[in-house]
């Protein structure tokens, strides 16, 4: 085997099926949906929120997208790193990020099917009313891209920051 056959990478997999393109209203509808849910957040906390719920849901091309965002939001590297051990790298956020990734955990993963009172009480503690809301749909919002970029397996790497606002 030689060097560059040791080092080459893997092929990337060509998406399953390219969604929006064949449901164009529900793309658009998303779309528009996204564009509401993030007025009024912080992008920075945003982007936390959305790369998180991404990594819990395995969704490579929003892993990538929200990455990007993030950093040319202004996100360190960082604390981007840090956000798959978030619990025990708690002395890199604010208790407000804190309480926005633990709501985001509990709504993304919904094993016991609900939010727990303990949670969604510490993000009450942390968010005034309408900017909760915000925050619940924008953590919604996330989830439903996830699962079509897992459904249809949209391959990262070719998103560049900025491209889909």
């Amino acid at each position: 085997m030689t060097t560059e056959e040791a080092t080459a990478y893997a092929p990337e997999q060509p998406a399953r099926l390219l969604w929006a393109q064949h449901a164009p209203e529900v793309y658009k509808a998303m779309v528009r949906l996204d564009a509401a849910a993030r007025q009024g957040l912080d992008p920075k906390l945003l982007e936390l929120v959305k790369i998180r719920a991404s990594q819990l849901n395995h969704c490579a091309f929003c892993l990538d997208m929200h990455t990007k965002d993030a950093l040319a939001a202004g996100e360190s590297v960082e604390r981007i790193v840090q956000l798959g051990a978030w619990e025990e790298s708690k002395h890199f956020y604010t208790e407000k990020e804190l309480a926005a990734l633990a709501l985001t955990e509990a709504v993304t993963v919904l094993t016991d099917g609900f939010v727990p009172d303990e949670v969604y009480e510490h993000a009450a503690k942390h968010f005034e009313e309408p900017e909760l809301a915000q925050l619940i749909a924008a953590i919604t919002v996330i989830n439903a891209w996830n699962r079509f970029g897992v459904t249809c397996r949209m391959a990262p790497g070719h998103y560049e920051a900025g491209q889909h606002r």
